[in-house]
């Protein structure tokens, strides 16, 4: 068994923002193994956000971000479920990201479920006559099909996206991880993109 010392805590925690007692259990669990044990955590950190979904979020703030030129601007407004949470800077600094990113990425809905169904249908059918010369059995051209649609609303779709400083997370990740280190539920109700002549 590796000695846990004040030292491997300290490092758990600067990396993961995890609770004392937590980042210690963990480097115990992993017998003082620094990886084993941010998974420990992560896992963890996912399974108690999983749990916070459904609470309500009533309070939160309007992040924003107005591009540098000023042409371009976004508004985010992300929900927590008390003021105290909405108060901590790694709350609003989460809203900025998510102001900077609507910016960036330009998403035109929340989430799929936000899609209209002529867009979706519209969609189909461009896909449709793509896979049509490839002489496809059905099946195999529906799959093509599913596949490019999740590719689409990865495109169109703000929770879906691949966040701009980590294209190895999407905003829902992002926010999940949040969750996890904030302890609250946190969701964002709506954006808005402004910019000079778009």
């Amino acid at each position: 068994m590796a000695e846990i010392t004040a030292q491997m805590v300290k490092e758990l925690r600067t990396a993961t923002n995890a609770g004392v007692n937590d980042c210690k259990n963990a480097l115990v669990q992993a017998d003082g193994d620094f990886d084993k044990a941010v998974e420990i955590l992560r896992k963890k950190g996912l399974a108690s956000a999983a749990k916070k979904a459904s609470r309500d979020t009533r309070e939160g703030i309007i992040g924003h971000y107005i591009h540098f030129g000023g042409k371009a601007a976004g508004l985010v407004e992300l929900n927590c479920e008390t003021d105290f949470v909405a108060r901590t800077e790694r709350f609003q600094e989460l809203s900025r990201e998510l102001a900077m990113h609507v910016v960036a990425a330009r998403p035109q809905w929340l989430n799929r479920e936000e899609v209209p169904a002529e867009a979706i249908e519209r969609e189909k059918a461009i896909y449709r006559e793509q896979t049509a010369a490839m002489g496809k059995p059905p099946q195999v051209v529906e799959k093509i099909l599913e596949g490019k649609l999740d590719k689409w609303f990865s495109d169109v779709c703000l929770l879906e996206q691949p966040f701009i400083k980590d294209p190895d997370k999407t905003i829902q990740n992002l926010l999940t991880e949040a969750v996890a280190s904030l302890g609250e539920n946190i969701r964002v109700s709506r954006f808005a993109r402004l910019e000079i002549g778009g």
